[in-house]
């Protein structure tokens, strides 16, 4: 097993990679219509906001315009915390897990029970005219991938990093805390540290870090390739 002062040797390299990237927020293509179909009416001048990280692809965009409005509502947290809640509830709920992923049922019907579960679970408006708009677009389906893009957003606007360490056994705590300062101290200032473990006996020993889709793996199997590899490679003569 890693102990600290391997595990703090070892990211320094990581560090340097780290260091070598610009973190800095960028704005990502949204469709021009896709957040004003689901913001909500307002007297005031349009605040100018911008996404804290660039996300691609159709769930990114949904997120993304999701994000953007939430914010000029002024309730990002809230809408958050309701699309989660509808989400954990859809894995409780096999007829609305099956309901939302049937393409057979009729456009109408999709908003009429959105509609419906809005109203009873008293859903901020934000919340509730995304939701249409995924029923009346077909992509109720997408929603918990739409969700976890949009929790990476709300991270980013808090100055979280979500960092997943994945070990053979859980880490000690004086490791998980060394480990986790180390990583702050890499990320800096304004960054938060927020440090997920996973178990996976499958990579023998060592550890796999990834965040800001970046990958740094010290795990014995991977190094056990390495060095196949290099037995493998025939004897220069000389």
């Amino acid at each position: 097993m890693a102990t600290p002062g391997r595990i703090r040797s070892s990211l320094s390299l990581f560090s340097k990679v780290l260091r070598s990237d610009s973190l800095a927020s960028q704005r990502s293509t949204l469709h021009p219509q896709l957040s004003k179909s689901f913001a909500t009416t307002s007297g005031k001048k349009e605040e100018k906001v911008k996404v804290p990280l660039a996300l691609y692809g159709g769930s990114g965009n949904y997120a993304s315009a999701l994000y953007l409005t939430a914010v000029k509502a002024n309730a990002l947290e809230k809408v958050e915390s309701e699309l989660l809640d509808l989400v954990e509830a859809s894995k409780r709920a096999s007829t609305f897990s099956q309901f939302i992923r049937d393409m057979s049922v009729p456009t109408e019907t999709r908003v009429k029970a959105i509609n419906e579960i809005c109203a009873q679970a008293k859903f901020f408006d934000v919340t509730k005219n995304f939701l249409v708009v995924l029923a009346e677009n077909g992509r109720l389906r997408y929603l918990e991938t739409i969700a976890k893009r949009f929790t990476e957003l709300t991270m980013a606007h808090k100055g979280e990093v979500k960092v997943i360490v994945t070990t053979v056994i859980p880490l000690p705590p004086e490791e998980e805390k060394e480990l986790t300062e180390t990583l702050q101290d890499i990320l800096g200032q304004g960054k938060k540290v927020k440090l997920e473990q996973k178990i996976d006996p499958s990579i023998l020993g060592g550890l796999v870090v990834e965040f800001s889709q970046k990958v740094f793996d010290m795990s014995i199997k991977t190094r056990a390739r390495q060095m196949e590899r290099f037995l493998r490679e025939p004897i220069g003569t000389l």
